[in-house]
């Protein structure tokens, strides 16, 4: 079988030669190790730092190349375009923002954004305009525009998928996922659910027509399926009840996917992180294809989840990334073994972590997996 084949074997209830073995992500420095170069690929930060000082095409370069070299050096059956790994921001005259410290900046709007060593990543940690906007139902009655794509995104896509598309599972992007439409944030938004009903349910309507829209910019035709990606949960539990998740935006979810499937001919793979135990049934009704994630250490055990779902949805995931950042390579080891004794058999499983191979990933961790996943993948 080609990997292609395997995935979607895996993907439909088929038993497929071996188990497919993919990741969300590959974090800059263990990409680092496997080429033996530098790269912006997944370099989030460095990425950002780069656009703001004008090396878009030195930035496009990296994400064309190494991402092309990853997959050929590596045996992942599926490919995936997350964050910093295709899209180049459109020109702008806006100035950069202003450094303030080695990890801090200020843009002239006062947002403050900050480097986190942690994740590798530039986040905006402190936003003036969006502290004093104030949303109405107005707001969400225009028609949505479609997105606006810089052509070097589109030729990074394309030139990836081109030469994987007979051989690997493509996991392109698309509008993205409904999930909580949850207008200024989480505590302003979840006050609003409360507060002002009709609010959330305009807010959910645009979105819906504006990630529908979106998938005829973003859509690859030669793309396999569309890899989603939404935390619907922190470790305890959901960010909102159940209850009103199922009132609110359970209906636009479905309708997502099912458009997707109908009319952009695609299967559906959730991305959510968290603990969702409580909304393992909403994603069977919205019939997503796989769920991608599975963090053990919020309570999802993968192996649970096998004996009560997995005959309806594929599961993706069973190595923790605590163990790959912390534990031994015995330790992945032996998470490799458990997940492929209680998910591999019957079908409907993908190797992979528990989120991605995230920063700070030991590179001798990340080569037990690779090593005790050859061992025991065979059907």
């Amino acid at each position: 079988m080609t990997s292609k084949e395997r995935v979607r074997a895996c993907l439909e209830g088929r038993i497929p030669d071996r188990v497919p073995w993919g990741e969300f992500a590959i974090d800059f420095d263990t990409v680092e190790k496997i080429l033996g170069h530098e790269t912006y690929l997944r370099a989030k930060a460095k990425s950002q730092i780069a656009f703001w000082e004008g090396r878009h095409e030195e930035v496009a370069a990296s994400y064309r190349e190494d991402h092309i070299e990853l997959h050929r050096r590596l045996g992942l059956d599926i490919v995936t375009f997350p964050m910093a790994t295709w899209e180049i921001p459109l020109p702008s005259d806006e100035p950069p923002p202003r450094r303030i410290d080695e990890s801090t900046w200020e843009d002239r709007c006062g947002r403050i954004f900050k480097y986190s060593a942690f994740t590798g990543d530039i986040t905006c940690v402190r936003d003036p305009v969006e502290e004093v906007r104030s949303y109405s139902v107005g707001d969400f009655q225009k028609t949505p525009s479609p997105p606006a794509l810089d052509p070097r995104s589109w030729e990074i896509l394309e030139s990836v998928i081109r030469e994987f598309k007979d051989e690997k599972f493509i996991c392109g992007p698309s509008g993205g996922i409904i999930g909580c439409v949850l207008p200024g944030g989480l505590e302003r938004g979840s006050l609003a659910l409360i507060e002002d009903p009709d609010l959330i349910t305009a807010a959910t309507a645009y979105a819906l027509k504006q990630q529908n829209l979106a998938d005829e910019t973003l859509v690859h035709p030669d793309s396999d399926a569309v890899l989603v990606a939404y935390d619907f949960g922190h470790k305890t539990g959901p960010f909102i009840s159940p209850d009103m998740f199922r009132r609110y935006f359970l209906k636009a979810n479905a309708a997502r996917v099912e458009k997707l499937h109908r009319k952009q001919g695609k299967k559906v793979i959730l991305h959510s992180c968290g603990n969702v135990n409580s909304y393992l049934d909403f994603f069977i009704e919205i019939r997503f294809d796989a769920y991608q994630s599975i963090q053990e250490s919020a309570g999802m055990d993968i192996c649970r989840l096998k004996k009560e779902y997995g005959r309806k949805i594929t599961l993706w995931g069973g190595v923790r990334l605590e163990n790959l950042v912390a534990g031994t390579p015995e330790d992945v080891r032996r998470d490799v073994r458990r997940a492929m004794e209680c998910a591999k058999p019957g079908g409907r499983f993908i190797l992979g972590t528990s989120h991605s191979v995230a920063v700070g990933s030991r590179y001798e961790n990340f080569l037990a997996l690779v090593d005790e996943y050859e061992k025991t993948a065979a059907y």
